[in-house]
């Protein structure tokens, strides 16, 4: 019998296959994870609606599939075997029922009751541990299995005492090793025709300037919440963008228009195993900043931990970026197309300077480096933009006060 990709959402006909979860010989049973599958930064885990034994796969880590095609082959279950059916591969894809289930970096998103709810990362863990996921009992949302729930179903060690729990396999950076080729693909292919496109498409001008952010530490001191300087600059990066609306834009290249848009979703870039992904904080302008930094903390913590929602990736409206916690002091990131600009932000660093009477006094100084798509937005009109991120920051009480909607 042919299997053949199934829908993996709407809009979805193409995907590319990460990695396969069975091999030729296993039998499997409905709800087994098939397969992974790449399409927008987004993993999808494709589940079995069938019991039998795989006998051959038809396509290879890497390679673009589309719906409908065929990618494997097996024997019903409780059936003699029989020669797979030869039909030349693409046919009409049934849709699976609550089958496909989609994630960042393999993270699930939608449970299918037929499943374990339980990320790649959190699977393989648990192969290595010598876990069955059937008994583990989830604590994440609708169940879902977590790394910390593995750690109550440790084998006991020789000795008595528990082993200690597997570190997750992104706990430290892996930079390659001299002499490997590593395939072009999965995330980082993904990135890669993005920021191709984004540079193609759009013709770059970069506009740096610093700005004294010594006035956030007594902020920082009466906050309720754990602060960092990410939250003060979305804010005014949103109130800047009310100040200068055709930063907040989009170019409709066909309509030949650029749209201002009237919400301000902002992207913001996080670094992950896998790679590059930008998950967004919603409707900024109508949070306070302790919801703000709640919320990137949250964000943040998903897409490293591969947990991200597909909503959480979608429909920013300008993008901020740090390179400021690794150490440069600016950058002249790419803009996340289709937007029109991006905010880099380098590294807080002490140093003296003179205030209006003469003086040297100490202050913090940070390097905003932006990139603007100069289709839109003219040097005149980045650097006015600029300057009104730098007013709000140079007044952080403000950005402290609720919105007025």
């Amino acid at each position: 019998m042919n299997f053949n990709l199934p829908h993996l959402g709407e809009g979805v006909q193409e995907a590319e296959l990460v990695r396969w979860l069975v091999k030729p010989g296993e039998t499997v049973k409905p709800g087994d994870i098939l397969l992974e599958a790449l399409t927008d930064k987004a993993t999808m885990e494709v589940p079995s609606p069938f019991a039998g034994r795989v006998t051959s796969l038809r396509a290879e880590s890497g390679q673009k599939i589309t719906v409908g095609d065929r990618i494997l082959e097996y024997e019903p279950a409780g059936q003699p075997a029989a020669t797979a059916e030869r039909d030349g591969g693409k046919v009409r894809a049934e849709p699976i029922p609550a089958a496909v289930r989609q994630s960042v970096n393999g993270a699930a998103l939608t449970p299918t009751p037929m499943a374990v709810r339980a990320a790649p990362s959190v699977r393989q863990m648990a192969r290595k541990m010598g876990i069955d996921l059937t008994a583990v009992t989830g604590s994440g949302p609708e169940g879902r299995i977590l790394v910390d729930d593995l750690t109550r179903h440790i084998r006991p060690a020789a000795n008595g005492r528990d082993m200690p729990a597997e570190k997750p396999a992104h706990s430290r950076p892996d930079f390659g090793r001299p002499g490997m080729r590593i395939p072009l693909q999965g995330l980082r292919r993904k990135i890669a025709d993005h920021m191709v496109q984004a540079k193609r498409t759009i013709p770059h001008y970069s506009y740096v300037d610093e700005c004294d952010v010594t006035g956030l530490k007594d902020v920082f001191a009466r906050a309720e919440v754990k602060l960092t300087h990410l939250p003060f600059l979305v804010k005014a990066v949103v109130a800047a963008l009310k100040e200068v609306p055709v930063v907040n834009a989009s170019l409709d290249e066909h309509a030949n228009e650029i749209v201002l848009h009237s919400h301000y979703h902002i992207g913001i870039a996080v670094a992950t195993p896998g790679g590059l992904i930008v998950p967004v904080v919603r409707d900024a302008d109508k949070k306070d900043l302790a919801t703000v930094a709640r919320e990137i903390s949250r964000l943040s913590n998903d897409a490293r931990l591969g947990r991200s929602r597909r909503e959480d990736l979608r429909g920013s409206t300008f993008t901020v970026t740090s390179v400021g916690n690794i150490g440069g002091l600016f950058s002249t990131p790419v803009i996340n197309h289709p937007e029109v600009g991006i905010l880099g932000i380098g590294k807080v660093v002490r140093r003296p300077v003179f205030d209006e009477a003469g003086q040297v006094k100490p202050a913090d100084i940070v390097y905003l480096s932006l990139s603007f798509d100069h289709r839109v937005v003219d040097g005149a009109v980045g650097a006015a933009f600029t300057n009104a991120i730098i007013k709000q920051l140079q007044n952080p009480a403000v950005l402290l006060l609720p919105e007025k909607l």
